[in-house]
Order: structure tokens, then sequence, then C-alpha cells
């Protein structure tokens, strides 16, 4: 969660916004998305964040296009404000990411130093900016059996008490941005309307992923 001084409000928001496509990657308000920028066009979109809002636009191409030059986007992404940033000897960017609130796109506009950008309609998720996630989800007792099975299963490796201690929908939200779900399952639980259906779309996802995991082989 971002502190308040930097915590923008609603009527601060922009009329335009850089986004980067990336497909199966997403960020949900609130978590944390770590990015290493090394395209030419990206490193200007950064530079120019920084000069601005710090806030860039995560939405992901749709289906069978992401290998376009310009795919089609989703109407649904987050923006994120860049928290977390460091150069590398090889001219990367290293940066960290906070989802803030996420928009409808409105209409893409015009290019800039290589990068696109679009109109974003924020009006429907304004309540992102104030919310703390702690909604309760119904089971959290399931929610964790199903979630740490799910790492132990895909070999991920993160602190099972630090998980423990995130408030409900703080965790679904910081976990549908991490783990390596399917495309549209991400965009479907970005685009929940409310916190119990999102947190309904993350559970049902990880179940599949592990009744989709191929089982252990036995010699």
């Amino acid at each position: 969660m971002l502190h308040e001084r930097f915590q923008p409000t609603f009527e601060s928001l922009p009329a335009s916004l850089p986004v980067f496509p990336l497909d199966n990657v997403i960020i949900m308000p609130g978590a944390v998305l770590p990015l290493n920028i090394f395209e030419p066009r990206y490193l200007n979109m950064i530079e120019d964040a920084f000069r601005s809002h710090h806030l860039i636009g995560m939405v992901q191409p749709k289906p069978d296009e992401a290998a376009e030059s310009a795919p089609a986007l989703y109407t649904t992404g987050c923006a994120g404000r860049i928290t977390a940033y460091s150069e590398t000897a090889d001219g990367r960017m290293l940066i960290s990411l906070t989802g803030v609130i996420r928009f409808r796109i409105r209409e893409e506009l015009d290019t800039i130093r290589g990068y696109r950008q679009v109109r974003p309609d924020w009006e429907l998720f304004r309540g992102d900016l104030e919310n703390d996630w702690h909604t309760p989800v119904p089971d959290r007792g399931h929610l964790d059996s199903v979630l740490k099975s799910y790492l132990r299963d895909q070999e991920i490796g993160i602190d099972e008490e630090l998980l423990d201690s995130l408030p409900d929908m703080r965790l679904v939200n910081l976990m549908a941005t991490l783990l390596p779900l399917d495309g549209a399952e991400k965009q479907a639980i970005l685009e929940a309307p409310s916190e119990p259906q999102r947190a309904d779309l993350f559970l049902a996802a990880i179940e599949l992923g592990l009744h989709d995991s191929p089982a252990p082989s036995r010699h």
C-alpha cells in the first residue's frame, strides 16, 4: 500500500496514461510488481513518468495478438505508481510498481517516444483509492490451504508466515498479481465487480492449477 503522502487523489489522476502491454501480467491495487525494463521505448516511458505523475498502466494484449507490434488491448487495466527504481550497468531499469487504481480505456492516443498511451476512465473504480483491502473472504482457512498447496506444487518459495499475516483481500490482490496464472484468469480477476467475486475467481484459478498439474511419476 502507498503511504498517504504518495497516494493520488481522484481529482489528481491524469487525463492520459502511458501503458505497458504485457501478456499474462496484471497488477492489482495495493500489490507490488517488479519489472525489468530494457526496450528503449519503455525506458522512455519510465523516464517520462518520473517527470510527471509516476504512474504507468499495466494492461494485457488480447489473446492471439500478443505477438503483433501494436496488439489490441483489453479494455480494463490497472495503474501503478513507480515506488522503487534502480539502473543497471547494461542500461536496464529495475522498477517496482505499486498498484493504485484500475481503469477502463476510453480511447487510445498517439504514441509518444515509441510507447502507447490511452485516455483512461477512472470513475468506475474510484473506490480502489479508498479501499484498505481488509474485507474478509468467506473461508480464509480453505483459501490458505489451497494456496499453500498450489505454491508447493509450483515450487514457488514464499514466506508462509508473511502470507498468514496479510489481510484477506490484500492476499488475493498480491497473489493474483504475482502467481503464474493463465492470462484470461488474471483478466477476469482484475475485472471482477466485487471483492467476493474476485476472491472466488482467484480460488477457482488456483484450484484449477492444482487439478491440471501432472501427477508425480512413480518408479
